[in-house]
């Protein structure tokens, strides 16, 4: 299967397919951390080849995810605007649009929990949501899959209880993670367990 991982620069995603034998390539602005098959460009132009029989990708969050709804505005009791802010959504949403409407037979998209004005301009709500303790890992982080033409993804693990009792800077680690110039990178790889999911039950 031809397997194209969009806004992917770290390869967990694509390598889990690789792995189990698919043609599995990733494309971002960024450098690939491992190497292999990467196209380091705009997504919008390598989802346009034809071949592609699955789409994952995780196009930026940072003006969509609920987590920033404050920075939308200067002062919302009196309706001002960030105006730079909004701009920044629409482009944004308009990005996440069309990767979920590319003329791809499977298409999932992960992002965070996002704001009613980004489902707003998408167009739906998600499909479904899980979190790491679900697929191996004790920690939390709610991610959301908008889905076409695939099922839901299964749960491999229920460490559900397990990791609640955790103290929350071991259960939420990547919420308490230090400022650094890494720090986004760190908070935006997908977990090895959802990724293996991915490619055991989508590939």
């Amino acid at each position: 299967m031809n397997v194209l991982v969009a806004c992917e620069y770290s390869a967990t995603v694509r390598d889990a397919f690789a792995s189990r034998g698919h043609n599995a390539w990733s494309v971002d602005l960024l450098p690939c951390d491992k190497g292999g098959k990467h196209f380091r460009g705009d997504a919008l132009d390598v989802i346009k080849m034809p071949q592609w029989d699955l789409m994952i990708a995780h196009p930026p969050c940072t003006y969509l995810a609920n987590s920033g709804a404050r920075w939308l505005w200067e002062d919302k009791s009196k309706g001002l605007k960030n105006l730079e802010r909004w701009e920044n959504l629409d482009k944004a949403a308009e990005f996440f649009r069309i990767l979920m409407n590319a003329d791809i037979p499977k298409i999932c998209i992960e992002n965070p929990i996002m704001l009613g004005y980004g489902i707003e301009r998408i167009g739906r709500k998600y499909d479904q949501l899980v979190q790491p303790y679900q697929f191996g890992h004790k920690e939390t982080k709610a991610t959301c899959f908008w889905l076409k033409g695939l099922a839901p993804l299964q749960p491999t693990t229920d460490y559900k209880e397990e990791t609640l009792a955790l103290p929350a800077n071991i259960r939420c680690r990547l919420s308490y993670l230090p400022p650094s110039p890494d720090r986004w990178k760190l908070r935006s790889k997908t977990y090895n367990g959802i990724a293996q999911a991915m490619a055991e039950q989508w590939g």
